[in-house]
């Protein structure tokens, strides 16, 4: 299991998928993450109670964050290496900002 970390702090436990691109999935399961590596755009329909999505460079630096309504789908960033997912509202828990530097501990 992996761990979704900024500054040190645990924000979640993270499935990590390696995807080439957008592909359908369900959502991330409640109090968790997921990141899609080599997606720009959606993995996921975000479902009845929408979706929280991050677009992150290859230094998994936030570059764009977004609130999905309900099923919703996220839009394309064209220099995003990868998206975080969460469930919607997670991000404002967390205090997740563009420019963060996430960290993934194994």
């Amino acid at each position: 299991m992996a761990w979704l970390l900024r500054d040190g702090q645990v924000l979640a436990s993270l499935d990590i998928l390696e995807s080439a691109r957008p592909v359908a999935l369900r959502r991330p399961p409640e109090h968790a993450a997921r990141l899609v590596r080599g997606s720009r755009g959606f993995s996921a329909l975000a479902g009845p109670s929408g979706m929280d999505v991050a677009w992150l460079d290859d230094d998994l630096v936030v570059l764009a964050l977004r609130s999905s309504g309900p099923y919703g789908l996220p839009r394309w960033r064209r220099r995003a290496a990868g998206l975080l997912e969460a469930e919607r509202g997670a991000f404002g828990r967390w205090g997740l900002a563009v420019g963060d530097h996430l960290e993934i501990k194994e």
